[in-house]
């Protein structure tokens, strides 16, 4: 079997071939900002990505109909159990008309289907990010006009919990796992039995990240909001664009951080303290959810390729359960996987409901 995997960036779009679950090759399309911004949609720019992604299958000497399948990545659709769905006309439209938002990854869906149509071959997407598998309790967050919900990094996270429950000889839905995610933001879920159970939402919740504030207290954020020195659209960004270690630091790489650390930056190692003390701190609250019953905490994400961060985090929760650690993301990996699932007769396909 010959997957075709595409991960739609805001100005990039990863594409990936893989022969059953080996990897023939990955490489990143790269579209200059001046381009992208000729588009007045997001889900516009599909005609655009695809002639790129036909030019490097050229290239790559692998025509589009050498493959068995293909897979996008999935979108802001509603809230969905995760799984491997189907992409057929109703989601296509879904992901056209945007409900949940303008966002890059609403193409992988539209640009796998319309390339599908071409060759006639099964097309899916993946844990797409609105998944939500909360249970009742965990969505309730103290003021009845305002209710939980959940949006993460479900595709490495559930990928990298299956591949987890591999290592200990166990199956996703036979462990009990909290997954981090440390990224650009930052994902803590416990993991019961195949289900994503709770999980802070990155944009608004949980642990500071490089660029986004996490949760802040309340009172104080909503006087900085009638403070009248910013806009709503200026509040946004400082929350999920300015805020974390790049409003401590003026900068969102954490390499830089560490390394003004090393050269003796005292105020520098406090902040990148702080944001592990903060996931520690999660990952003990989501210890609770599954009531202490924790088989293995799982770090990934491109932030756990830093040894300091991962040690940091491993020294205050180590006593939870056992730690490991899976650096970077796999989610072209886990996109092709996926698909392979059901295309093997192990897993049943997904159909999106309106």
């Amino acid at each position: 079997m010959k997957v075709l995997a595409i991960n739609p960036g805001s100005t990039s779009t990863k594409v990936a071939a893989y022969e059953n679950k080996t990897c023939l090759w990955k490489q990143v399309i790269d579209h200059p900002s001046s381009e992208i911004k000729t588009f007045a949609r997001v889900g516009d720019q599909y005609e655009y990505r695809i002639a790129h992604i036909l030019k490097l299958l050229e290239e790559k000497g692998m025509p589009l109909d050498s493959f068995d399948s293909i897979v996008g990545r999935g979108g802001l659709l509603k809230p969905l159990v995760g799984g491997t769905y189907v992409v057929d006309e109703q989601l296509v439209k879904t992901l056209q008309n945007a409900p949940g938002g303008e966002h890059a990854s609403n193409l992988g869906g539209i640009i796998a289907f319309h390339l599908g149509q071409r060759i006639n071959v099964p097309v899916f997407i993946v844990d797409p990010v609105s998944v939500d598998e909360l249970e009742p309790e965990a969505r309730l967050s103290g003021l009845s006009e305002i209710s939980r919900f959940s949006l993460s990094h479900a595709l490495n996270m559930k990928a990298v919990a299956r591949k987890v429950a591999g290592k200990m000889g166990k199956a996703y839905h036979e462990v009990n796992l909290i997954v981090a995610h440390l990224g650009g933001g930052i994902s803590v879920a416990p993991h019961r039995q195949g289900k994503m159970i709770d999980v802070n939402n990155a944009n608004n919740e949980g642990p500071y990240s490089v660029e986004r504030c996490g949760t802040l207290p309340c009172s104080q954020l909503v006087k900085l909001c009638y403070s009248g020195k910013y806009s709503e659209q200026e509040m946004q960004t400082k929350i999920l664009k300015e805020g974390g270690m790049f409003s401590y630091l003026g900068t969102k790489d954490a390499r830089e951080a560490e390394k003004r650390m090393n050269e003796g930056d005292r105020y520098a190692r406090l902040i990148l303290e702080g944001m592990c003390y903060q996931v520690a701190k999660e990952i003990g609250a989501m210890s609770t959810v599954l009531t202490g019953q924790v088989d293995m905490i799982v770090l990934t994400g491109g932030l756990s390729h830093s040894e300091f961060i991962t040690q940091e985090i491993i020294r205050r929760v180590s006593f939870i359960s056992p730690v490991i650690v899976v650096p970077g993301e796999e989610e072209m990996e886990a996109l092709a996987l996926g698909a392979l699932r059901v295309l093997y007769g192990e897993e049943k396909a997904l159909t999106y409901t309106v």
